[in-house]
């Protein structure tokens, strides 16, 4: 009873993180869309952001074209998670599912289009974020085929593994922030270190999970791999 007990306050531990994380980044992407459509006027009050947001600013048809995309595509995906949706709408979870991957292409192709031409961070954050836009691609893409080849088991873990980087976004803003707090370091000194930190600390999140979670998935799933 105790471990069942434990497991299920385990899960809605990680329910509550991932959701926290998932309205960070919806805000996040909320607050940039209004910047870029509606600009501030006047004198900034806070140097560093303005400079950030004027960065934004110089490509705003690409960073619209990720950012609306990623806010639908992190609204989504963890109702893919849900058992009972899967169970009872197993529609529900086809069609979004399709969207979903037609979403994480644009999403991660422009992402690494942003890599190299609006780093804030320079070397370090391109690497950072090219590296993880590859991976996002890569998982997005063994879970779409694993799917297609009815190994359920293995397509719900590269997806998990997809949500991972996709929270990464969301986990590296409290990061830039704590950075900016600190007011030792530019933005172009410390965002490179927010964004590997970041989206490092999700995907191992997301890694661990599908370790602890994978017995008891297979339970509930009378066992069936695929």
């Amino acid at each position: 009873m105790n471990h069942a007990a434990d497991g299920s306050t385990r899960r809605r531990l990680i329910w509550s993180l991932t959701l926290l994380l998932v309205t960070i980044g919806l805000l996040a992407a909320a607050r940039r869309t209004y910047v870029l459509l509606n600009p501030p006027q006047g004198p900034p009050r806070f140097a560093a952001a303005a400079e950030i947001d004027a960065g934004f600013a110089r490509h705003k048809a690409l960073t619209l074209a990720h950012i609306l995309p990623a806010s639908l595509f992190l609204a989504l995906l963890p109702l893919q998670f849900i058992r009972r949706i899967r169970a009872r709408h197993i529609g529900w979870h086809r069609w979004p599912g399709r969207l979903l991957i037609l979403l994480g292409i644009v999403v991660g192709v422009s992402a690494l289009v942003m890599s190299y031409t609006m780093s804030i961070g320079g070397v370090n954050e391109t690497a950072a974020t090219t590296l993880f836009a590859i991976l996002f691609l890569v998982f997005l893409g063994l879970g779409f085929w694993n799917i297609r080849n009815r190994r359920i088991a293995q397509h719900r873990e590269w997806m998990i593994r997809t949500f991972g980087v996709a929270l990464g976004i969301a986990t590296t803003r409290p990061i830039v922030g704590a950075f900016f707090a600190a007011g030792k370091l530019s933005p172009h000194e410390f965002f490179g270190t927010a964004f590997w930190l970041g989206f490092t600390v999700t995907l191992l999140g997301a890694e661990v999970w599908i370790q602890y979670s994978r017995a008891r998935w297979l339970a509930d799933n009378d066992g069936i791999p695929e």
